[in-house]
């Protein structure tokens, strides 16, 4: 059996099957893409049965010719690194479209394009080719323009507009670097095993320019520090249930990019860890007290995932295997953490039409599930012991201490920022008296609760008992470790 080319057909084939459906019939529609999302998930979690956690090869490998001239192939594979992004792509995928019940104007286009979205993402994350992955890149690109441009806010055009431009700028200097990765293969092949091979024997100063091309690729969808205009606009813009995959899997693509290419350029990294390391810093420090400054909910929660996606970048930098155990951890746990925020948030928008945090109060006496769900995703958020961005954090912290000694002190100073945000977030929401214009919110709904429950699930369980995901990340994260011999186990 063909598992990921299944995987990644599934939202595809649904997306076909919404086009089928006449556009009246909304309920329909909407059944049928969480149905289409649904089964992805299911084949998501039962690759678990067939994956083996001790192997150190890309596994259930699939490989068509496509070019042979262009040294092109339909590739697809999933190691210990993109077997998570694949679950997490899969669940929130779900989740947004479960919360997507209030999207009636024009819910065929909609739905269609968001499961066109998920097959592109979820390609990204399986391809074994570099060209297949730039094509799967790019496709995100088109129904996310029109998912923001056509359901997003009043400022939808310019934020769609910028989050195109920025992306597409880029992709530019990922694309040179990939064809002079390309031109060093013998034979010339796009193969990510044949680049990582030609890639690892290049000279470092070779190395060090292709990766920085690459790095501003990635960059900017992670997004680092100064290139991260697009990210406030576009989340604050786009609709609620788009903000859970722009911050949940879009990051992530472009931080499991920047893996890989660390990855194929070892000596290049090794040059620049200390570089990595301040952009990270200051990214941490940066997004933090930004979100700190902010009192749109959506905008707060949009600068605090710069300061979160730097920590991922600082577990890279670490170049050990506790530090990029932290990263993918953290890539997992932002993934929860941010669906969980931007999922309540904009639940709350739809009900108060207001996203200021000086218009709220004492929510907890009208939408108790509200406050309690609210709450608990602000916590994690700080990474509070008993979630799954402790595990990450603490495992970025050591690592980076190992590397760096009392430098990654800084990490610290961004976890007490985003301490001091959360804090008084929760507070405006749900303490005071209530406002009178505040009085009717609605609480949550059963499927509103549900999409809730399984993301706060998710943060706890990964907290108290990370085993799993840890033995699934191990022997992708040593194999990779043991590449840089400057810094250490």
């Amino acid at each position: 059996m063909h598992w990921l080319t299944l995987l990644l057909l599934t939202p595809m084939l649904g997306a076909f099957l919404v086009a089928a459906i006449p556009g009246q019939q909304a309920v329909l529609i909407r059944r049928m893409a969480i149905f289409a999302s649904g089964m992805a998930l299911l084949l998501a979690c039962g690759l678990w049965f067939l994956f083996d956690s001790t192997a150190t090869q890309f596994q259930l490998s699939e490989s068509v010719v496509w070019n042979e001239r262009l040294g092109t192939a339909y590739a697809l594979g999933i190691d210990g690194i993109s077997y998570p992004m694949v679950l997490l792509a899969a669940l929130l995928s779900l989740i947004a479209l479960l919360a997507s019940g209030s999207i009636t104007d024009r819910p065929k286009g909609y739905y269609l394009l968001v499961l066109v979205l998920e097959s592109a993402m979820l390609g990204v994350f399986m391809a074994r080719d570099w060209a297949l992955f730039y094509v799967f890149w790019e496709l995100t690109l088109i129904p996310l323009f029109f998912l923001i441009d056509r359901w997003g806010g009043k400022n939808r055009q310019g934020a769609s507009l910028n989050f195109v431009l920025y992306t597409m700028g880029g992709s530019v200097f990922m694309l040179i670097s990939l064809l002079l990765l390309f031109e060093s293969v013998p034979g010339h092949s796009f193969s990510m095993t044949a680049i990582t091979e030609a890639g690892r024997a290049l000279p470092e100063d070779t190395q060090v320019w292709i990766f920085l091309g690459l790095l501003v690729g990635f960059g900017v969808k992670m997004p680092i520090f100064p290139i991260h205009g697009w990210l406030p606009l576009a989340h604050v813009e786009a609709p609620s249930p788009i903000s859970i995959l722009l911050s949940g899997i879009l990051l992530k693509m472009g931080a499991y990019g920047l893996i890989r290419a660390a990855d194929t350029l070892p000596a290049a990294v090794m040059a620049l860890q200390t570089f990595l390391m301040a952009l990270a810093l200051i990214s941490i420090i940066y997004g933090g007290l930004l979100a700190w400054r902010q009192t749109d909910l959506k905008a707060m929660i949009a600068y605090s995932s710069v300061s979160h996606m730097a920590v991922v970048l600082l577990g890279i930098a670490a170049l050990n295997i506790t530090g990029l155990t932290g990263a993918v951890m953290q890539m997992v746990a932002h993934g929860l953490v941010a669906g969980a925020t931007f999922l309540l948030i904009g639940l709350l928008y739809q009900r108060t039409h207001t996203r200021d945090i000086n218009q709220y109060s004492s929510l907890i006496r009208v939408a108790p599930r509200f406050a309690f769900f609210t709450t608990l995703a602000f916590m994690a958020a700080v990474s509070l012991p008993g979630t799954a961005g402790f595990i990450a954090e603490l495992h970025v912290l050591i690592g980076g201490f190992q590397q760096w000694q009392w430098w990654v002190l800084a990490l610290s100073l961004g976890v007490l920022i985003s301490a001091a945000y959360a804090v008084r977030t929760v507070g405006r929401l749900f303490t005071g008296p209530v406002r009178p214009d505040m009085q009717d919110v609605q609480d949550l709904q059963r499927t509103e609760t549900l999409a809730a429950s399984i993301l706060i699930a998710g943060i706890l369980v990964l907290g108290v008992f990370p085993a799993p995901l840890l033995s699934l990340l191990d022997v992708s994260v040593t194999q990779m470790a043991a590449l840089f011999t400057g810094g250490g186990q």
